[in-house]
């Protein structure tokens, strides 16, 4: 599976200009590539994100997470999300975990890794205890 320039340049943004809050990537099956299914703006909140992903389809995404450490100190994680729901298709949940290793290692700076079926597995609590 190749990986759209598309996805790296917008992943360096996020990471080290914060343009973007999230980026939520897409498989495109036809050209046989990962590609930016939609770049969330530095003010989206984590609702925002959460809404981006499909009831039922697969995705990757990563989220930049600003948070305060119980020293008071500011900090800010990169989340990647394997976001793949109970009632997407078999085969697109087969080729998105064939291919998250692969992808996952294109995106150098990447601190924690989720895997979610539902909504529940990636709530904003779960991403704060991973977090700190």
């Amino acid at each position: 599976m190749a990986v759209n320039d598309e996805c790296k340049l917008r992943f360096l943004e996020l990471k080290t200009k914060r343009i973007y809050r999230f980026i939520v990537f897409k498989i495109d099956e036809k050209a046989q590539q990962v590609k930016v299914d939609r770049a969330g703006e530095s003010k989206e909140s984590y609702e925002d994100f959460t809404a981006c992903l499909p009831a039922d389809e697969c995705r990757y995404a990563v989220y930049d997470f600003d948070f305060t450490t119980k020293e008071n100190c500011q900090k800010s994680k990169i989340f990647f999300v394997a976001w793949s729901p109970d009632t997407s298709r078999v085969r697109s949940k087969m080729l998105y975990a064939s291919s998250k290793d692969r992808f996952r290692r294109e995106l150098d700076g990447v601190q924690v890794e989720l895997q979610a079926t539902d909504p529940s597995e990636i709530s904003l609590d779960i991403v704060k205890q991973r977090a700190l």
